[in-house]
């Protein structure tokens, strides 16, 4: 019986050599046999259930990123500060690796079997969606020549927190002699050092030791305990065996325990192995006693045992059959897509905390990257997946903050908030872990974020009750924090402000009125308002109880109230954006030769953090995340402008941005830019687009990914309480299909190009909103409405022209005049330096021509140095004639004039207006923008909201034309489409691209 699982890998073989390869939406399947690729493959078959996960290694094979790991075993470790100032966090709490027993290494006959030097004729890993399992196949030939199928299988049990079942067989092919199997508990794995990158790794105060050890034929068991956080565990190993097994003996070694089977085999013959592995352990959160650990794991073997792992196997898949069910996904048109979202959507599952005594890590239970803390993105992304499709375990991770909410009130005491509670911004204790305040503590919106995710749970789940136990106390002491750390501000006409924070965009750290920062606030301060009179009206002795204990004030509610009424989010009159902070959009962009990393390096590990802050870049969604969760009242026009701007200044080094830029492009109507950032987030770990998937994988990224599914392309939010949807059909795919869990019912939502189609699968009926109308669905009575349509751009009032390239080449000329300077002065000038200068202003290029000059100027020098190449070119300028125009430049400037649009020229050249003149073109503009009457060059919007200015325009009801990407950039910035002219790898960013200027043609931008 034991041998009948591993069959099922041997009918499928690697396709051939030019065959079709179809894609099974419900595996994951990797061929392959180059170990540079095995770590990251260990993140994405790893296997876990909320409290255990195991990495995907192989067991013969021993590897330094193999990893066992549990929720609730962590180390305490000091914060080492040369410089310690009051409330700096003391300690830091490190999620460790415990004993690992997923390891059965072979011999055959005294020889050990090793992987690496022998050879791979066939390699095979499945992730099993739809079963919850990992399997894999070897074929592999030793050195000496004998050849083996080496099988294996695996679940971490949903059912059973503590448990790995392994089923493991080994088959000879052509090999006839003893076999043995050494199936072991190893303790000799550490915590991962930390290196250069603080995002992986640790340094580590004490860690685990081995307490206690016994391994006899039918028990072997290893006891744990960490130095500082005073946790203790037990992993215990039981077999069974077949074929022609027998066990041999068993052994205590120095860094573990080992049970050994031996055998014969023979060609064609097979042996097998079941191995039950049971963890038990302290929780300081449950504050559960350590005397019957030991117990605990012999009864989770006994239970295991008795069921044997069919049995164990058809019970994970009846587990996960709930899930799948609620999810309800389907993609006509794209397997590939299909199969991404379940593998994602299915890691954010396993990595789930279901005890209450954690919650979802950014890098869930599948590796050791960012010491397994818990951050705001499990509230703001991972929850919200959750609450609609397995709100149990929603509740779960809103059960966690409660159970560590006075260690937020002592965190905000440590912060000198005399009242109220503080979440940690990184943690896993409940304390704060993080050293650096400014990026850390500073990131008050934590708080928003558990106040909106407890919001979402109960408008989803109906769960009042959790309202009025849990979730009530938080919001209140949560809340009380705004009004110490924001006030009334008269310079603002008595608007509420809120000063010195850290929104989501780490690059921008300690600032006044963080866009997101306080737009959360205002929808957190509303809520908690809301349930104190909700309270009050409707169950007042619990109102009343909750007040005395922490001691509410009487007009705290109606404070509250009043600084959401009055928060302070305004909007820039020049750009028509939400800033994303009081000085943002003052300082300079970044210069393109800071912003290139090597490797996919964020820019957190090249510049320093003062650079950063300097600068108008962004590290990740800030702004858009904010009008995703609490933007339902700001119009379409104006998240349109807020994205095309913010879209030109953020880097997207957080694997947390491109979730939200592709619900807010799906929301405005960029439906192409929609579809790529999905891919980036569907795909950050599957294609390792950042380059770390080896120190496990996004939970975040891939919770987005489902975001992007339902709240980009479906459209859904909440408003009042209803679930709204606005669903759209990508290009790409013929038709889609996503469930949704709401107060009991089951919501299917079905979108192909006739429209979307409303069914509901659980419950009797359904009040819901379909593009912002009102629906009433009942059980057999689907709704077929039309899909809500694309966002029709405002219509076409102008043409912004560039000059140079776009209409005359006076690009040579300005590299002229340049070379002649830099030969003046021994300056290098080569054409990747001259490509640099392209479209940049005369100051900006001056700049870049003097990086590799002979010595320094001072400024005055410098001046002189701009005007002497000026005089240069503008003595090239004199021999300029209309003969000098590109060809069908002036037909196209014409062109739009005749079509009753206005036109007008933004130039980084100070002698734009000489140069019209010379060309015999200046009449066909109605305003002229040069580097005279800017700041700041491109790719800054600036030149371009001036022209719009000039011409009595919104900046959306003008279009650009381009031949540079700094141009490009700052054309998207302004809220413009963009018209690039030149070739494809240096304009990849237009939105339409035409060889030359001759191509234009001005009525299919009308169309």
């Amino acid at each position: 019986m034991v041998d009948s699982y591993a069959a099922v890998l041997l009918d499928a073989e690697v396709p051939s050599v030019g065959a079709e390869v179809v894609v099974d939406p419900w595996l994951l399947v990797r061929h392959g046999t180059d170990p540079a690729g095995f770590a990251q493959d260990e993140s994405l078959f790893a296997l876990a259930n909320g409290t255990l996960g195991v990495r995907g290694n192989l067991e013969e094979s021993d590897s330094a990123s193999q990893a066992t790991l549990l929720s609730a075993v962590w180390e305490r470790s000091p914060i080492d500060y040369h410089e310690r100032f009051p409330g700096f966090a003391a300690h830091t709490d490190t999620r460790i690796p415990v004993a690992d027993a997923a390891r059965i290494h072979l011999r055959l006959g005294d020889t050990p079997v090793r992987l690496d030097q022998g050879t791979w004729l066939h390699f095979e890993r499945v992730l099993d969606l739809r079963q919850g399992c990992y399997r894999r196949r070897l074929r592999w030939r030793s050195p000496e020549g004998a050849t083996l199928e080496i099988e294996a299988e695996r679940i971490v049990s949903l059912e059973d927190a503590g448990l790995l079942a392994i089923h493991y067989r080994v088959r000879s092919l052509d090999y006839a002699g003893p076999i043995t199997l050494e199936s072991s508990i190893s303790t000799a794995r550490e915590a991962a050092e930390q290196g250069f990158d603080p995002r992986i790794g640790s340094r580590i105060d004490g860690g685990l030791g081995t307490c206690d050890a016994h391994a006899g034929e039918d028990l072997a068991w290893v006891g744990q305990q960490t130095t500082h956080s005073g946790i203790r565990l037990v992993c215990a190993q039981r077999h069974r065996h077949a074929g022609e097994l027998r066990f041999r003996h068993a052994n205590l070694a120095p860094h573990g325990v080992t049970q050994v089977y031996e055998g014969m085999l023979t060609p064609g013959q097979a042996v097998s192995l079941e191995k039950y592995v049971a963890y038990a352990f302290t929780s300081p959160l449950a504050g559960d006693q350590a005397n019957d650990l030991l117990a605990r794991a012999r009864a989770s073997l006994d239970t295991a045992d008795a069921l044997g792992y069919p049995a164990l196997l058809a019970r994970q898949a009846r587990a996960l059959s709930t899930l799948w069910a609620q999810a309800d996904l389907a993609i006509d048109g794209d397997p590939t897509t299909e199969q991404a979202l379940r593998f994602n959507l299915f890691h954010v599952f396993q990595s789930s905390s279901r005890d209450s005594h954690g919650t979802t890590a950014a890098k869930g239970l599948t590796g050791e990257g960012y010491e397994g803390h818990y951050f705001w993105d499990a509230e703001v992304f991972m929850l919200p997946v959750l609450a609609t499709l397995a709100p149990e375990l929603a509740r779960a991770m809103l059960m966690y903050r409660y159970r560590t909410l006075d260690n937020a009130r002592r965190h905000a005491r440590e912060l000198d908030h005399p009242r109220g509670a503080l979440y940690a911004w990184r943690t896993i204790s409940g304390d704060e872990c993080s050293s650096y305040f400014p990026s850390g503590s500073a990131q008050y919106h934590i708080n928003a974020a558990v106040a909106w995710a407890i919001r979402l749970y109960v408008d989803a789940s109906g769960d009042d009750a959790f309202l009025l136990a849990h979730g009530a106390e938080m919001l209140f002491e949560t809340a009380r924090i705004w009004l110490q750390i924001g006030h009334f501000s008269a310079r603002h006409g008595g608007a509420f402000c809120i000063h010195e924070v850290t929104g989501p965009d780490e690059y921008s750290a300690l600032v006044d009125n963080n866009h997101y920062t306080n737009r959360m606030a205002q929808r957190h301060l509303q809520d908690a308002a809301d349930v104190a009179d909700w309270m009050a009206l409707s169950h007042p002795a619990e109102h009343a109880a909750l007040g005395a204990r922490l001691n509410l004030q009487a007009d705290e509610a109606s404070q509250w109230r009043r600084a959401a009424r009055t928060m302070h989010l305004p909007v820039d009159a020049a750009l028509g954006i939400f800033p994303q902070d009081d000085g943002f959009l003052d300082k300079p962009r970044l210069p393109p030769q800071l912003a290139t990393t090597p490797d996919r390096q964020p820019l957190l590990l090249q510049l320093h953090p003062l650079t950063l802050y300097r600068h108008q870049v962004c590290k990740q969604a800030d702004t858009l995340l904010a009008l995703v969760l609490a933007g339902e009242q700001v119009d379409v026009a104006t998240k349109r402008r807020n994205f095309d701007y913010y879209e030109g200044v953020t880097v997207h080094d957080s694997t947390l941005s491109a979730s939200t830029f592709a619900v807010v492009a799906a929301e405005v109507g960029h439906a192409d830019k929609a579809h790529g950032y999905f891919l980036d987030t569907l795909r950050v770990d599957l294609d390792d687009l950042h380059g770390n998937a080896a120190h496990g994988l996004h939970m975040a990224a891939m919770a987005g990914s489902w975001l992007a599914l339902s709240w980009g392309y479906g459209g859904l939010r909440v408003h009042d309480g209803l679930p709204a949807l606005a669903p759209r059909l990508p290009a790409a795919w013929k038709s889609y299909r996503f469930g949704l869990c709401w107060r009991g019912a089951h919501l299917r939502v079905e979108v192909d190009g006739d429209g979307a189609r409303y069914t509901l699968t659980e419950g009797s009926s359904l009040t819901f909103l379909h593009d912002g109308l009102p629906q009433r669905l009942h059980a057999g009575q689907p709704l077929h409405l039309p899909c809500a349509g694309s966002v029709a751009p405002p219509p076409l009032k102008a043409v912004v022209f560039d000059l140079d390239g776009v209409l005359a080449d006076t690009a040579v000329l300005h590299r002229s005049a340049w070379q002649q300077l830099a030969d003046e002065i021994g300056a290098p000038l080569d054409e990747v330096t001259a490509g640099r200068m392209k479209g940049v202003d005369r100051r900006g290029s001056l700049d870049i021509l003097l990086e590799h000059a002979p010595r320094s100027y001072s400024e005055t020098e410098k001046e002189a140095l701009a005007a002497r190449k000026n005089a240069h070119y503008v003595e090239l300028i004199g021999r300029l004639g209309p003969q000098d125009l590109l060809p069908g430049a002036h037909a196209a400037v014409e062109s739009v004039r005749r079509a009753g649009l206005k036109t007008a020229l933004a130039s980084a050249s100070r002698n734009a207006p000489q140069l019209l003149d010379r060309l015999g073109i200046a009449a066909l503009f109605d305003c002229v923008v040069d580097a005279s009457r800017i700041a700041r060059s491109k790719p800054d919007p600036e030149i371009f909201l001036a022209a719009a200015r000039g011409l009595g325009l919104a900046p959306g009801e003008c279009l650009g034309v381009e031949d540079a990407a700094a141009g490009i950039a700052a054309l998207h910035a302004a809220g413009m489409a963009a018209v690039g002219i030149g070739r494809a790898q240096e304009l990849d960013k237009a939105d339409v691209l035409l060889p030359d200027i001759a191509a234009f043609d001005i009525s299919r931008f009308i169309a």
